[in-house]
């Protein structure tokens, strides 16, 4: 946005509002998803400042309150003396952990539909529309400042049309009116709190408000605020609309690229390059300073540079980030996995809840950077991270739930954050006896006084080759001790009150941990591995993939919404993955059948990319092509190297020529600030590389005699491939119907045959694995 322009709306609203932002507050991350509910009252009527609910919501109400069961306890602090929720409102007919968490607050909240904007136009009243979501810390705390408090809500209910939005479940909205707050100058975060008009415009809007005047330092509170908004919308129709009306352009204009034309050239790459050595933290790894999150190094994309240039600095950067995250507190050292970010430049305290997402792609990273380094800690991480997803994060059917929250309660009662995973030192001391404690303080780097509000975040300052020649004791010896003294601590923590997960399955964060454990089951030979990818593979297809579309969340039974690009994009990924963790056709031709829904619905097809949302989604204010990356990556960064593979597995050209449109439609990022993009840099390396068809052919019946050539790949980063297995008769009759490379093809005398094939040629075949990886190991970068 222009600054003309930027300054027009500051001085519409500057009439009816002191803008308002605490920046400590208005980034987040931190939940409670409980469902712990015991009997609530089921009179609606009860909300403050409003009239009776509907009988006919009631009955809904009464209903679902029969089925929850004398078990289910309300999450408020409005009680009755029997325990009984005083204040019910409609969220508690939602499946969403994050609006269930709202289900007893006093304010009248609605759930993101008709009914709500209906009820704005009838009543003339301004939209208070109120995004978060379930392990949201800030999110929280605004909800027990403002949210429960009687004033506020009754002062709400009476002005507003309150409406809650699980941007999970619904990114679309949320990305909607993140660009209004990013057009009105704000960084953006969460919780975030817009005022509309009741088509859906905003004209105002923040993150994270205290309370009231004076709380927490701010000049300025929630409820102040309201009213002077609510005044400015009754005073100043004019004025709101003319905001309102700016606002939205601007929001449109905003979530569509820049046309291109060209594709870009290979010098993106080094220029991206460029910029991550620049800003690296040579001491600590990672980009930029505090806080910093795991995902904006982009491993993945660094790997395949230092693969084409050999740049050691490059290396470097990998190695040094990923080797400090792992010794940090931001990576959880007793029971696997890591931490949303960390709040400092050392990775030492952490923001402590977990996220499927992080975890998918910081396994995704640590094993791509084993195989390219070797190095065992890497790998470890790998198998630790995979292992807590297993233990703790896995349903009973084999899909994957979305988060842990942050905050935990300690043995008083208090909801603290980051108490279940932090020490006492005298706790370490009573778990292991003092031998084993005194090793294991030396290693974790605890103290009597702790380093995050009286208690220890384990971190390991020193490496396990500093610390055995510190302590003299050897390497081996060490490790073991090590591992005795987590698994020791971990069943100690197991007896603490555990942070609320939110267990509502998401398929694109399921397609990234699909992927990362397709790919580790692989590479690290785990069968183990590759079953959870099956298995939450199967989940997604059984029960979010009903009648020909796929629908993004699932919770108690029940799928529900549109699924967006990025649900398609990264649940492809996670199946062609899956095929070559399993060469069981039925993935491929489920990722075909998939991108063929993409194609039809969501794909630009003038100017080429995808669209967030389908042809055929709820009409907003704005539908966004997404032109950049976060801490998830665009569905448009993914499926550029999905339609690629498409092409080598297939050798249909009409992937192709789609790959080719995303890249022209997002030249202009790209060609200027590459870094905005960074995880489609990998989908351009591969177009720019000769990338290699891997056919393994055995004879009938004798798929595990492949095992010797695929033992090889394992010990060589060749991130740019396809690779298909096959056993000669029914087998390979029937991939050939969809990858034709293999037709034809034959064990020689019977015995597993290599075939290396490249740009329409391939080697000569061979059964010697020297041979093989001589083929393999060969790289070249010819330009298209």
């Amino acid at each position: 946005m222009n600054t003309a322009f930027k300054h027009t709306i500051y001085a519409q609203i500057i009439l009816f509002a002191t803008v308002f932002t605490h920046p400590i507050y208005a980034s987040d991350i931190s939940s409670k998803q409980d469902l712990l509910n015991s009997n609530i009252v089921t009179s609606p009527n009860k909300l403050p400042g409003i009239k009776i609910y509907e009988p006919s919501l009631l009955k809904k109400i009464e209903k679902l309150r029969t089925a929850r069961g004398e078990t289910y306890q309300p999450r408020t602090k409005h009680l009755t003396s029997e325990g009984k929720a005083k204040f019910t409102n409609r969220l508690f007919l939602e499946s969403s952990p994050y609006l269930l968490q709202h289900a007893h607050n006093p304010v009248n909240w609605f759930p993101w539909g008709d009914e709500a904007f209906a009820e704005a136009a009838r009543l003339n009243r301004p939209i208070f529309l109120s995004v978060g979501y379930s392990t949201c810390h800030w999110c929280h705390v605004m909800e027990e400042e403002s949210f429960e408090d009687i004033e506020i809500a009754t002062y709400i209910n009476q002005n507003f049309i309150a409406i809650k939005v699980d941007r999970e479940e619904r990114p679309d909205i949320d990305a909607i009116y993140m660009a209004a707050l990013h057009a009105l100058g704000q960084g953006g975060g969460w919780p975030m709190n817009v005022w509309l008009t009741p088509d859906k415009a905003p004209f105002f809007g923040g993150t994270y408000y205290p309370a009231r005047d004076g709380d927490r330092g701010a000049s300025l509170g929630l409820l102040t605020l309201l009213k002077r908004l609510k005044e400015a919308y009754k005073t100043q129709p004019d004025k709101i609309i003319e905001a309102s009306q700016s606002l939205a352009s601007a929001i449109k204009k905003s979530m569509l690229p820049v046309k291109g034309s060209v594709i870009p050239g290979e010098n993106i790459m080094r220029l991206a390059a460029g910029y991550y050595k620049a800003n690296f933290d040579t001491f600590y790894g990672g980009i930029g300073d505090a806080p910093k999150f795991p995902g904006t190094t982009p491993i993945q994309f660094l790997l395949r540079h230092y693969r084409r240039t050999n740049d050691k600095n490059i290396l470097k950067i990998v190695d040094l980030t990923l080797t400090k995250m792992a010794a940090g507190g931001i990576y959880d050292h007793v029971g696997g996995g890591f931490h949303r970010y960390a709040t400092d430049n050392e990775w030492l305290v952490p923001h402590f809840e977990k996220m499927l997402y992080d975890n998918a792609l910081a396994a995704t990273d640590y094993l791509d950077a084993y195989q390219t380094t070797a190095d065992e800690n890497f790998k470890n991480v790998v198998n630790e991270t995979l292992q807590y997803i297993s233990r703790e994060m896995t349903s009973p059917e084999g899909a994957f739930y979305s988060a842990t929250d942050a905050d935990s309660l300690t043995p008083s009662g208090h909801n603290e954050e980051g108490y279940f995973f932090t020490w006492d030192k005298d706790e370490i001391l009573h778990i292991l006896g003092k031998d084993k404690a005194s090793i294991i303080n030396e290693h974790y780097a605890i103290t009597n006084n702790g380093n995050f509000d009286g208690r220890n975040i384990l971190h390991t300052p020193l490496t396990i080759n500093e610390l055995s020649k510190k302590i003299s004791i050897n390497n081996n010896q060490l490790l073991k001790l090590i591992r005795e003294s987590n698994a020791l601590l971990y069943q100690a923590r197991k007896k603490r009150i555990p942070p609320l997960r939110d267990e509502k399955i998401l398929v694109a964060w399921n397609g990234l941990m699909i992927s990362a454990f397709a790919k580790a089951g692989l590479l690290l030979n785990n069968p183990e591995y590759t079953r959870q990818a099956v298995n939450s593979a199967h989940f997604i297809l059984n029960n979010q993939y009903i009648n020909g579309r796929l629908l993004r969340s699932y919770k108690d039974g029940v799928a529900r919404n549109n699924a967006y690009l990025n649900d398609y994009a990264f649940f492809i990924a996670g199946l062609l993955d899956t095929y070559e963790a399993t060469f069981d056709i039925q993935w491929i031709n489920k990722a075909i059948e998939l991108d063929k829904i993409l194609a039809r619905h969501y794909e630009d097809k003038e100017n080429g990319g995808y669209y967030m949302t389908s042809d055929d989604h709820e009409i907003l204010l704005a539908r966004e092509k997404p032109i950049h990356d976060g801490a998830v990556p665009s569905g448009n960064s993914v499926h550029l190297l999905n339609l690629l593979r498409l092409a080598e597995f297939t050798s249909k050209e009409s992937y192709s020529k789609r790959a080719l449109r995303i890249l022209k439609s997002f030249s202009s990022v790209l060609n200027t600030q590459p870094m905005a993009l960074a995880k489609m840099l990998p989908g351009v390396d591969f177009y720019y590389d000769s990338a290699k068809q891997i056919i393994i052919v055995t004879a009938e019946g004798k798929k595990h005699e492949s095992d010797v050539f695929i033992a090889a790949l394992r010990k060589l980063y060749l991130p740019n491939r396809i690779l298909s297995v096959v056993a000669e008769g029914r087998d390979i009759k029937e991939q050939s119907k969809t990858i034709s490379i293999v037709d034809g093809k034959i064990a020689i005398k019977g015995k597993a045959t290599a075939y290396v094939c490249k740009l329409g040629s391939c080697e000569l075949p061979t059964t010697e694995v020297n041979v093989f990886i001589k083929q393999i190991s060969l790289k070249e970068y010819p330009s298209p």
